[in-house]
């Protein structure tokens, strides 16, 4: 379709074919079997009336998902050994000469990776995205330059053709990057923008049904080495829903025009990734580029982002979860009792809860996205909206846990300081937020009008992680969802606690999470009133200040809500998550944010979690909701 050269030397990476080879590996541990356990197959739900389709009945990718994450953690090796070539000393050494860690891309590429970003039906791994999370937190743990630069890119680009491509796009697509290739997205400039989202291409009608491309973007993630590339670009001259369109470009066989590239840039992090410029001078692309209709552009991203709002935030709470891990190292080092100082326990039980809470929202709209495709996407901006505060939060507190450590570059401590530069860089920094903030605000008012305290709520599996899903298509995503699924669990979830509070003694954990639901119910009531006004006279309209205001508060309460309906879905496993302790604490942290008042916690709030993530550093488990065995 379209050439694509370097204005100086051509880049061309050797991909290896994909093969399963992480499979011949031995996984680092078997999954403790509370942490493992499934819940029964999802069914209509009675309470809410909604029809939840049943999970394929054999597809042997989605069985084996778990127990791929737990051979790409293997394969990958124990970080802190100095001697590994995917560990700690090889990335840092890597991301300090600006460097992808080329034995680390060997291993992905002879795993295929690749095929986890294609749907099943194409013949990839891809079956839902809760599991496909999971198999990236092992990368996403070590280094989110790597997750990005490596493959995640190449999802979310090809997001577009998966959801509107038609099938010689789909199956051309799917072939490239089964086969190793890579592409990536060039985004359309938005107003509110960072360097990524500057500049756009113009596509004008060009001969026999084709496009003419002409523009440049300055910052595209793998343009020196990606083959195909899904652009936006902007088709008519007005601004509007209409104003662009989305384009493939490649990987078929090259044609006559050309696209130049420019030279890098150096980015303050995801220093290992490469980003640098695309410029395109009258290049053709033929009529067979077009993905879906003319000027569906901003419709499709509407549609398709919902699964970077997401999946970012799933996958780099795991980089999060290192540096936790790196604090309570530093927290119980030369401690005879294995225990950290008391001005931390607070702290890291805190920080824990907060991964939980996080957890809860992320996994919930990944799973959403397979259970209630057509009533995610309020669901998916809110948890890219809330989860970066959160975690940057987060890494504050635990800086003060690291002290000096958190300056240190070794193997040891050093990642803390890279997560710090990496985050902004992967989506999480000011402009990703404003996106939502777009999303979320002009919602409100017709939200409070006809949404809440009327939804019903949605299927109870939508808060078992892990639990068997319907396959996800992509074709289903919508962004006209008028219900909302999150505060409907949490009003059902608050009037369930209220019923049986009379059976638990005043201050016990049980009685303290109804009290702590009930506070976010009457929140929700405020937050009713309040943004039902704003489309009036006297209230306001528009994205001033109360608005943006009353969109964080209500994604708090979103937040709180994942927690109740994830604490719920664990009765009856047995392990930790069962217990409300963790519930407890992340709720009183999150009512805090409100300003809302918290009671004291009963004690042995605080010792549970604690010990929970105590004990999880020391057996080697994830701190997030699964608690899978680690490396090292």
């Amino acid at each position: 379709m379209t050439a694509v050269q370097d204005s100086t030397t051509p880049v061309r990476d050797t991909h290896a074919p994909v093969r399963d080879t992480c499979a011949a590996a031995p996984a680092a541990a078997s999954v403790p079997a509370a942490a493992s356990r499934r819940a029964e197959a999802p069914a209509p739900d009675a309470a809410s009336g909604r029809a939840v389709g049943s999970a394929p009945a054999a597809v042997p990718w989605r069985a084996a998902a778990s127990e791929r994450a737990a051979r790409l953690e293997a394969a990958l090796g124990d970080p802190h050994d100095p001697d590994n070539p995917h560990g700690h000393v090889a990335l840092l050494r890597a991301d300090e000469a600006r460097e992808a860690p080329a034995a680390t891309e060997a291993l992905l590429a002879e795993a295929g990776l690749g095929a986890e970003f294609v749907p099943y039906d194409l013949g990839g791994r891809l079956t839902d995205l809760e599991e496909l999370a999971r198999v990236l937190r092992p990368l996403f743990r070590r280094d989110l330059a790597l997750g990005y630069g490596f493959g995640i890119t190449s999802l979310f680009a090809a997001c577009a053709v998966w959801t509107a491509g038609d099938e010689p796009q789909r199956r051309a697509l799917a072939a490239h990057l089964l086969d190793g290739g890579r592409v990536t997205i060039v985004h359309r400039e938005v107003a509110h923008a960072n360097a990524i989202l500057r500049n756009e291409v113009e596509a004008t009608p060009g001969p026999e049904g084709g496009w003419v491309l002409n523009g440049r973007k300055d910052v595209v993630i793998n343009a020196h080495r990606a083959e195909a590339f899904v652009m936006y670009a902007r088709t008519a001259r007005e601004d509007g829903p209409r104003s662009h369109s989305v384009l493939l470009l490649g990987p078929e066989p090259p044609a006559a025009s050309e696209v130049r590239r420019l030279g890098r840039v150096e980015m303050p992090g995801m220093r290992g990734a490469h980003f640098s410029g695309l410029e395109f001078h009258e290049v053709a692309a033929g009529p067979g580029a077009l993905v879906g209709e003319v000027g569906e552009g901003v419709s499709l991203a509407l549609r398709s982002f919902q699964i970077s709002h997401c999946l970012i935030p799933g996958v780099v709470l795991a980089g999060v979860d290192s540096v936790l891990r790196q604090a309570v190292r530093a927290a119980v080092e030369n401690r005879s009792d294995g225990l950290p100082a008391r001005r931390w326990q607070k702290v890291l039980a805190g920080v824990f809860a907060d991964l939980l809470a996080c957890d809860s929202m992320a996994v919930t709209g990944l799973r959403a996205m397979s259970l209630l495709p057509e009533d995610a996407y309020l669901l998916a901006a809110a948890v890219k909206y809330t989860m970066p505060d959160l975690l940057r939060e987060d890494l504050e507190e635990l800086a003060t846990v690291l002290g000096a450590r958190g300056y240190d570059r070794g193997p040891l401590y050093g990642g803390f300081q890279k997560l710090v530069r990496d985050l902004p860089v992967a989506g999480l920094g000011h402009a990703g937020t404003a996106v939502c903030q777009a999303i979320l605000v002009p919602q409100l008012p017709a939200l409070a009008r006809t949404a809440w305290f009327r939804t019903p709520e949605p299927p109870a599996a939508l808060f078992r992680p892990g639990a068997p899903l319907p396959p996800f298509d992509h074709r289903r995503l919508a962004h006209s969802g008028t219900d909302d699924l999150l505060t409907a669990t949490l009003v059902g979830a608050a009037g369930r606690l209220a019923e049986q509070r009379s059976g638990w003694a005043d201050g016990s954990a049980h009685a303290v999470l109804a009290g702590f639901a009930q506070t976010f119910v009457a929140e929700l009531r405020v937050l009713r009133a309040r943004c039902a006004a704003l489309g009036s006279p006297a209230g306001g309209s528009g994205f001033d200040a109360q608005a943006c205001a009353l969109a964080d508060r209500y994604a708090l309460v979103l937040a709180a809500a994942a927690v109740l309906g994830t604490w719920e879905g664990q009765a009856g496993t047995g392990s930790f998550l069962e217990d409300p302790a963790w519930a407890v604490l992340a709720l009183s942290r999150i009512a805090r944010r409100l300003g809302a008042a918290v009671p004291d916690l009963p004690e042995g709030v605080v010792g549970s979690v604690l010990g929970e993530v105590l004990g999880r550093c020391r057996e080697g488990r994830s701190l997030d909701l699964y608690g899978t065995a680690l490396a090292g």
